[in-house]
């Protein structure tokens, strides 16, 4: 701590900052914000020497280019500290929550994550002009060496793990397939390698890179997968092809860009950094108990089980063992499998909302006989979630007793539901615009189902296009 306080106050010449350590996520890098007055840094520690001077030489040679980086302010003499800008506290992650949360990007999320994929392939290129990929760490160049570290992370730290029996020989065979595509492609270009949503800082809407310290010279596909494969980001299929679009339409300043050939490549490096970060999660996660990673291997396996549908035949014993592998995932997903409440609000003009679980509905409550604040047009442009029609909605008590007499019906159907481990109960309100009065219903039913029976509750407001989800304490714990 003290080498921290003395570069500090070599830099700024002020002395006694106050020191809030930064929360890490991966990495053995600890990172510490230091304040004085009006001055605020970031200071990053790490007892690896190498991967200090990579990030160091890679940020001054980024900042030089005009690309949006931290500068690096200052550096201790053992080279274990360093100071660099502070880009604040808001990630790209943390920006876009609501729509990783219900899967529904609102348009100032999809504006923004347009910008960072279209900013990636300037960084790509961009970054590698002038470079001197010898000053990357471990390795300058993407090679056959990086792809088995990774395949054999994914083997040793996540498949072994499972319990599947193996013959490794057969899986090393296409192991060495899987390299020999991969490799296909030389390219002169910076692969950034953990290029994703965490690693991506918002500043006046602006994205700004961090963490870029494993970046090497390597293919651009990987980039592209890391970023919208990214376990936890919860991109929906048609969110994916609008963002490759933005970001192929990029890439054309910089090169020509055969789209088919380049769809083909991208599946093999959304399949290789799908196990990679298994692998990692594994490692992370199981025996490191960092409970962060084990909360991602669903979302990786869900993306696995997708890829999986387009063959991967080239490699016929890793695709039947990748098989096997998410087979028993979701054999035990639906064994743990437990109940779900489906809230939906709508307008009857558009019709009920469908059951998705295929057991054909559940309740429909109809709020069309309360007072229906969409008669006044002061409430004309706001819904059942904004403060002034809530007041309406409660000051006129009519609600309260429509809820009162709903409670106890569903309280008693979910005490039979759970008892019998079934597993899917719909609730939908219904009034005439879908705007005011079923939205407040929903919602305050939503809340009280996930508060006061610690259920899991996927909520629904179909007509004002939103989507929300209530995890069980349990859950949230973990």
């Amino acid at each position: 701590m003290h080498q921290l306080i003395h570069l500090f106050t070599s830099y700024t010449k002020k002395s006694n900052p106050k020191i809030e350590a930064l929360l890490a996520s991966g990495s053995n890098r600890k990172y510490f914000r230091l304040t004085q007055g009006d001055i605020s840094l970031i200071s990053v520690y790490s007892p690896v020497c190498e991967e200090n001077r990579a990030f160091i030489s890679l940020a001054n040679h980024f900042h030089k280019q005009g690309l949006n980086v931290p500068k690096v302010l200052a550096v201790s003499d053992d080279e274990l500290f360093y100071l660099q800008e502070d880009l604040g506290d808001t990630s790209l992650f943390d920006t876009i929550k609501s729509g990783r949360n219900t899967g529904v990007f609102n348009h100032e999320e999809k504006k923004l994550l347009h910008k960072t994929i279209a900013r990636l392939a300037d960084f790509q290129h961009i970054g590698a002009q002038g470079l001197d990929f010898n000053v990357c760490y471990p390795l300058p160049e993407f090679n056959r060496r990086s792809i088995f570290w990774d395949l054999n992370y994914f083997k040793y730290n996540f498949l072994k793990t499972t319990g599947i029996e193996f013959r490794e020989d057969l899986l090393e065979n296409d192991f060495e397939r899987f390299a020999d595509t991969l490799l296909e492609e030389k390219s002169d270009t910076f692969m950034y390698r953990d290029f994703q949503s965490r690693n991506v800082m918002v500043v006046d809407h602006n994205p700004y890179f961090i963490d870029f310290q494993g970046g090497r010279k390597g293919a651009i596909h990987y980039d592209v997968a890391s970023f919208l494969w990214q376990a936890k980001a919860n991109f929906p299929q048609t969110l994916r092809d609008e963002l490759i679009e933005t970001y192929i339409n990029s890439l054309k300043k910089y090169q020509a860009v055969n789209e088919i050939d380049f769809h083909q490549k991208l599946r093999q490096f959304v399949l290789f950094r799908t196990l990679q970060v298994l692998g990692a999660y594994g490692f992370r996660g199981y025996f490191e108990k960092k409970a962060h990673f084990i909360q991602s291997i669903p979302f990786a396996l869900d993306n696995l089980c997708e890829l999986l549908k387009d063959g991967f035949d080239e490699y016929p014993y890793l695709k039947e063992i990748l098989e096997t592998l998410t087979t028993r995932y979701n054999r035990a997903a639906a064994e743990n499998e437990e109940l779900t409440v489906r809230i939906f609000s709508f307008a009857y003009k558009n019709g009920i909302p469908d059951d998705i679980s295929g057991n054909g509905g559940g309740y429909v409550f109809d709020c069309r006989a309360l007072h229906n604040p969409g008669r006044y047009p002061e409430y004309l442009f706001a819904s059942g979630l904004d403060e002034s029609v809530i007041n309406f909605i409660e000051n006129g008590g009519e609600m309260a007793v429509f809820l009162a007499n709903i409670y106890p019906l569903i309280d008693n159907h979910i005490k039979i539901f759970r008892a019998r481990n079934f597993t899917n109960l719909m609730i939908s309100f219904g009034c005439t615009g879908g705007q005011h009065r079923s939205v407040y219903a929903a919602q305050k039913v939503a809340e009280y189902i996930s508060k006061q029976l610690n259920i899991n509750v996927h909520l629904t407001h179909r007509e004002q296009n939103i989507k929300q989800i209530f995890y069980r304490e349990d859950e949230l714990a973990h």
